[in-house]
């Protein structure tokens, strides 16, 4: 029996040719920072379940910016955490919330990064929900007139672009009316398009202070067993003026990120959340795993499912391990 001619491993053999063929590829480019805003003066408050991650008041997010654009990274995602939170989540659409706030001052010192804002209500209420709470349940319909006032403000704040995670139906179209009628036709939708009613976002949760009084959000995330679902979500976004689609989680949904470029075409989001961040910051605090090649194979492997960027918590980091490599 003959040898085989075709022998894979010749161009593993190296690092220079491993290089030359890699399919996938991850830089800083790809890579969006998530911060948590509160408000105060100086503050930096650890959050415990996510290990290096701090709620920031302005002036140090700022100084934060500095740093993550010194890395490489490019766009930052904005959290608040407001001084009140009521039922209506007011503090939400308040012209001098902290998000509203933040946005400036980040625009004024930083206006090369990319400042995206989460639009929802559930770091606002103080049930926790995502919207307006009526008998129970929470209303769609009054819900997304708020977001929309939400994105405005963040908008004429002078966000780059806007974040909405509600998951409420309509929103997206509203959200898009309402920015094209208020003079903001060029801020474009990020749309959390197929998120998920997941178990990891217990330390996001934790950080916003935003876990629910009563009941859950599974009435409206998504079930994590469909699927087909995820690119109805995602068609029916651009069709009401989406310019980009999300998958949130990331890695137990790299099929779900597959399905919805294959199906859409469109430039996709993927966030790798608190709890796959928090998993593997704990198995590296135990010695258990290396943090950085774990943390880089798990960003190649949303990259490769079709991700074209990357909301992390690793996005520093990474950004920083990828140019020492290069060094």
């Amino acid at each position: 029996m003959s040898f085989p001619a075709t022998r894979l491993r010749r161009l593993r053999r190296t690092e220079p040719l491993r290089d030359l063929v890699r399919e996938t590829d991850v830089t800083a480019e790809h890579l969006v920072q998530p911060l948590f805003i509160t408000a105060g003066e100086g503050v930096r408050d650890p959050i415990s379940s996510m290990p290096g991650m701090e709620r920031l008041s302005i002036s140090e997010a700022v100084a934060e910016v500095t740093e993550i654009a010194a890395a490489g990274i490019r766009a930052v995602l904005l959290f608040g955490i407001p001084a009140s939170k009521d039922e209506a989540g007011s503090e939400a659409y308040d012209d001098e919330g902290v998000i509203q706030m933040a946005v400036r001052a980040l625009k004024e010192a930083h206006p090369e990064v990319v400042v995206i804002t989460d639009v929802c209500l559930c770091e606002y209420t103080s049930h926790g929900h995502c919207g307006i709470v009526r008998e129970g349940e929470v209303d769609n319909d009054l819900t997304i007139e708020l977001l929309a006032k939400t994105a405005i403000s963040h908008a004429a704040a002078g966000a780059d672009a806007v974040a909405p995670s509600d998951m409420m139906d309509g929103r997206v179209g509203a959200i898009r009316n309402q920015l094209d009628e208020e003079g903001h036709s060029g801020v474009p939708i990020i749309a959390y398009s197929a998120k998920y009613a997941s178990a990891f976002y217990g330390p996001f949760r934790e950080a916003a202070g935003s876990t629910p009084e009563f009941g859950d959000r599974r009435g409206y995330q998504m079930d994590p067993a469909n699927a087909d679902e995820a690119i109805r979500e995602a068609k029916l976004d651009l069709e009401e003026g989406a310019d980009v689609v999300m998958v949130k989680p990331a890695l137990p949904y790299l099929d779900v990120i597959r399905r919805v470029k294959d199906a859409t075409g469109a430039p996709l989001a993927a966030y790798h959340v608190g709890g796959e961040y928090s998993m593997l910051k704990a198995a590296a605090q135990n010695g258990w795993i290396d943090e950085r090649a774990a943390a880089m194979e798990s960003l190649t492997s949303i990259r490769r499912a079709g991700a074209d960027m990357i909301i992390t918590y690793f996005a520093k980091d990474a950004a920083a391990w990828l140019m020492r490599g290069r060094a």
